[in-house]
């Protein structure tokens, strides 16, 4: 049976099949078709380097399977998935190339019967609850939605899904910056696929620069990071109420207090004694907690142990490890 990460109470995902629950984790998967297995190194890089190390390459090419060896050589860390998978036989050479994972546009009982004996991750296309229900009785709880956007797009994933508790979806056709945080933000979505920043005419004209910036931005689309807030560390309540009411003074920012601290307005909060960090704190906001520790756990930085959470026991915040500044730095869910 394979399985896949789905959101707990914890804004985090359950731990079951490793390769899946990571692309959960990276939240977009770059759909690709490479005419020519040279192009395969030089894209691995740009799309790693703009934060996503992950890709579907496509079986829609005799390319395909050389340049998932290559891209496997070259970058062994990507997850690296082989797309448009038809036969069996493909399977099993995507799989012998280095690939990490099996994905069909559409459910093919002979063929995800094989890679489930295989021991394959397989995430079969489906666009109705009759697919829905093959994948279930084969023991998956991971499907592709294909065409996404052409079959109803989130309100009919949203409909499917009702019904099918246990089952995650990966949207793929028609997904871009403009809709993927509206489908990201359905807990039952684990990642979805595109194509929008890495385009067959820039593999062609080896526009590596420009498949990295585009990727960077997807990435950054996706996280939305802005800063939420600077907390400022106080001696005692006394001086962080006198400073709140400066704030409130000067700006209009009305201090409210709380047990630990006193936020003037929503931008800055001052805390009633010595805080994280050695001169305050600095909140970054985020839409999906989890994707953004994952993405910058990846570029090396480290994160505190102890998380926080709502009354509702959601996984709300997560302190950096690193001082920026004199400022600790704080990760913070987007409500």
């Amino acid at each position: 049976m394979f399985h896949c990460m789905k959101p707990d109470s914890e804004n985090e995902v359950l731990e079951m099949n490793e390769v899946l629950k990571k692309i959960g984790a990276i939240g977009i998967v770059p759909v690709v078709k490479i005419d020519d297995a040279k192009d395969a190194a030089p894209l691995a890089k740009a799309l790693c380097a703009g934060g996503l190390p992950c890709a579907e390459i496509t079986f829609r090419t005799d390319a395909a399977e050389e340049a998932i060896r290559r891209m496997h050589e070259a970058h062994p860390e990507m997850l690296i998935g082989a797309g448009t998978v038809l036969t069996p036989e493909q399977a099993d050479r995507a799989m012998a190339a280095g690939a990490s994972f099996i994905v069909s546009p559409g459910f093919n009982p002979r063929v995800v019967k094989h890679c489930v004996e295989k021991g394959y991750p397989v995430t079969p296309g489906c666009a109705n609850p009759s697919d829905v229900e093959q994948a279930i009785e084969m023991g998956l709880d991971v499907v592709k939605i294909f065409p996404a956007e052409q079959v109803g797009g989130l309100k009919m994933i949203k409909a499917i899904a009702a019904p099918y508790h246990d089952m995650m979806f990966m949207p793929t056709g028609g997904i871009n910056a403009k809709n993927l945080n509206d489908y990201l933000s359905f807990n039952k979505i684990l990642a979805c696929g595109g194509s929008w920043m890495v385009k067959d005419d820039m593999i062609r004209a080896g526009a590596f620069d420009q498949i990295e910036a585009l990727t960077r931005e997807a990435v950054q689309t996706m996280l939305g990071f802005t800063i939420g807030h600077v907390g400022i560390n106080c001696e005692t309540a006394e001086e962080a109420r006198r400073i709140a009411g400066v704030f409130e003074a000067m700006f209009g920012f009305t201090a409210k207090e709380g047990e630990g601290s006193l936020f003037a307005g929503t931008a800055v909060e001052v805390m009633k004694g010595k805080g994280p960090g050695r001169l305050g704190h600095i909140a970054i906001r985020t839409n999906f907690l989890a994707r953004a520790v994952n993405y910058l756990t990846l570029k090396g930085y480290a994160f505190e142990d102890e998380k926080k959470y709502d009354e509702k026991g959601n996984w709300t915040a997560i302190y950096l490890k690193e001082e920026i500044g004199g400022f600790g730095v704080h990760l913070v869910q987007k409500k």
